[in-house]
């Protein structure tokens, strides 16, 4: 190994490489190899002997294959569950009945884009923004069906729906809702308050109109919540503020029919 030359080093003799002491492999003795061929020999013993005996013993009667034919019990089967004890007895059956009934003295609309209250999934996802991307949606939340209603009473609009989805991979309920939840606190000038019995539901009024050449100011409010598999969304237009008393009246009442 060279030392390179360095002030004050000259003459100093290099210093001898000293080995890499590594461990030293530890020999197998005679004894070992005695001792472990006892083993081998002790096992193979055992197991001819193990072999003998088992060879003389009678052979063990295994248990039948086919099994007795179950008792059946007998009389009526029961009744099945009303719609108090399986929500579903209620919720699969005609949506429709099950929407807020219109208020007395007030007109149909005749905004709403339902056939005799049902919205087929075009027309469900015509109602929003971006149609082809609503569609799209609807279909990974799995969609099932949808139904709506609404009436106008002076130049108030008001508008009901249902949407129920089929849940089998996907909790579409709760997503769509919490969606729709999402984009009305984005609004600006919106107080909201959460909807009693409902857990998660929500109803929002906003302060601020939608101003259009041409028309009137709209004010508006909605509110979005679900049970089970269907989600409820509600609207309210108006030309004036739309009173927090009027679309928490709306939402309560049609949570408390589901």
């Amino acid at each position: 190994m060279e030392v390179p030359d360095m002030a004050g080093t000259a003459g100093v003799p290099e210093a001898p490489e000293i080995p890499e002491e590594r461990p030293r492999a530890r020999r197998r003795g005679r004894t070992t190899l005695l001792i472990a061929g006892a083993a081998v020999l002790g096992v193979v013993a055992g197991t001819c002997t193990g072999y003998l005996i088992q060879a003389e013993r009678e052979p063990t009667k295994l248990a039948s294959l086919s099994q007795p034919t179950p008792a059946q019990t007998k009389g009526p089967a029961p009744e099945p569950l009303s719609a108090a004890q399986d929500r579903r007895v209620k919720t699969d059956g005609d949506l429709r009945k099950l929407l807020l009934p219109k208020p007395s003295g007030v007109k149909t609309a005749k905004w709403l884009s339902s056939v005799d209250g049902w919205l087929d999934l075009p027309a469900y996802a015509n109602t929003y923004v971006e149609p082809g991307q609503a569609f799209g949606s609807a279909i990974s939340d799995e969609f099932r069906r949808a139904v709506s209603t609404g009436w106008t009473r002076g130049q108030a609009d008001f508008e009901v729906r249902l949407t129920q989805f089929r849940q089998e991979e996907a909790l579409g309920a709760a997503a769509v809702t919490s969606g729709n939840q999402s984009w009305a606190a984005d609004e600006s000038s919106t107080r909201s308050w959460p909807v009693p019995g409902t857990g998660d539901g929500m109803a929002y009024v906003h302060d601020k109109p939608k101003t259009r050449a041409g028309y009137l100011p709209q004010y508006y409010a909605e509110a979005y919540a679900w049970r089970g598999d269907i989600a409820v969304m509600i609207w309210v237009y108006d030309t004036k503020p739309v009173p927090k008393k009027t679309i928490m009246d709306l939402v309560e009442r049609q949570m408390e029919r589901l």
